[in-house]
């Protein structure tokens, strides 16, 4: 059975949170450079704020639902690992298309490399853990014997 939405938005809540809070204070000791992705995606749509409501709008509400409706049932394991896996795909988009639409470059080269690349991998693996753990296996229906 799938997971419910409603868990999979509060472990998409719980796995932004978490994973701005790294980009903001981790990477930078990572990195030696900040990893603003809101900075980076108001480039594309006009401004700080407008990155920062896509970033959240992203995490929160469309990276859930497509976990849940899409992914859920393709990938192998239990909910955690689901959720990992989850995010590996978040974060080869992320490397590979996003961030050179944002002006970080293929494989984040223009914002510090592999380190960059090494500190958004875990950005990524910890926002998917907690989307998958938070999710769970949805609601399992128990028939009265």
């Amino acid at each position: 059975m799938k997971p419910e939405i409603k868990m999979a938005v509060i472990g998409g809540a719980a796995g932004t949170v978490l994973m701005t809070m790294m980009m903001m204070f981790m990477a930078p000791m990572m990195t030696g450079m900040p990893m603003d992705i809101a900075a980076m995606m108001g480039n594309m749509l006009g401004g700080y704020t407008m990155g920062m409501i896509a970033h959240i709008m992203m995490g929160v509400i469309v990276f859930p639902l497509a976990y849940v409706l899409v992914a859920y049932g393709f990938l192998p394991g239990s909910p955690l690992v689901k959720g990992l896996l989850f995010g590996i795909v978040l974060w080869v988009l992320a490397a590979t298309m996003v961030m050179p639409m944002a002006g970080g470059g293929f494989l984040m080269s223009n914002i510090g490399g592999m380190m960059a690349l090494v500190a958004s991998l875990i950005g990524h693996l910890v926002y998917g853990g907690l989307l998958g753990a938070i999710a769970g296996e949805g609601a399992t229906s128990h028939a009265a014997a």
